[in-house]
């Protein structure tokens, strides 16, 4: 598929960009994966409408952008160990993606980006996802928070969110729960933008701080994170893709539609070590 039918719109000025004139199942042409990648760097998230793709199909896309990440401790479909499965229905306790975060920000190498695709999703509405842009939060900043930030590090830990909702140890990709040291503020490698790389789902502390100081200066970047002007929220349908770059990008799964049906499945692409 060329780039000539391929027209991004964007969802607002700061992030996110809605794709058209494009069917993922099909091979891209080089022009075309430009185009894509370009609109990707710039909007942060796409979205894809109307994409019928089996689990090989999915898995080819993730493939365009790099090798395919294994989650540290989610089950799997059978014979496909690269896709998460995310699921929620009447019998749910908790859903995979709720609270602010970015994805497995654990590992020492945290995934570059993630591709999520919808095959069922709750009739009478909800179950929308809203992403953050973290440049814009870096950005939002005072140029003193911004010098204070420049330089820390932060822990990563997983076990805290992966014990109660994954099962036992056993289970585990790598026979233990993975944590990470890395910047509070990262550089992207490809933009070369400053990005809040702090987020409440897996950071635990930030290095050499006592822990009240820790605690308030984490605490008030995750409020800041959550800020409406640095975000977009995306309404899903029945064959749905959003494409994300964990680099800079947070996302929360709203969960408002208990006890209805939400199902579908996500790939994730391996990153590099956060600099």
């Amino acid at each position: 598929m060329g780039a000539d039918s391929l027209q991004v719109e964007s969802i607002n000025p700061v992030i996110g960009g809605e794709v058209r004139g494009i069917d993922l199942s099909a091979p891209l042409e080089p022009t075309a994966f430009k185009t894509l990648r370009e609109a990707w760097l710039k909007h942060q998230v796409l979205v894809f409408r109307d994409q019928k793709l089996t689990m090989a199909e999915h898995k080819a896309f993730g493939r365009l952008w790099g090798s395919l990440h294994i989650h540290p401790a989610a089950p799997a479909p059978e014979g496909h160990p690269e896709l998460l499965i995310v699921h929620a229905d009447e019998r749910s306790k908790t859903v995979a993606g709720y609270g602010w975060h970015s994805d497995v920000t654990c590992d020492e190498e945290p995934p570059m980006a993630s591709i999520l695709r919808f095959e069922q999703v709750p009739p009478d509405g909800g179950g929308d996802t809203l992403f953050a842009s973290m440049y814009a939060a870096y950005d939002a900043l005072s140029d003193h928070w911004q010098h204070f930030l420049s330089g820390l590090t932060a822990i990563h830990g997983s076990e805290h969110v992966y014990r109660g909702r994954y099962g036992i140890k056993d289970n585990l990709r790598d026979g233990d729960y993975p944590q990470a040291e890395h910047p509070v503020v990262r550089t992207h490698p490809e933009t070369g933008r400053k990005a809040l790389f702090v987020n409440a789902a897996f950071t635990t502390r930030i290095r050499g701080m006592k822990p009240e100081e820790s605690r308030a200066t984490l605490d008030f970047l995750f409020r800041h994170i959550q800020s409406p002007g640095f975000q977009c929220r995306v309404r899903w349908q029945p064959d749905t893709i959003a494409f994300w770059d964990n680099r800079c990008v947070q996302h929360h799964a709203i969960w408002d539609y208990h006890p209805a049906v939400r199902h579908g499945y996500r790939v994730t692409i391996e990153g590099d070590r956060p600099r």
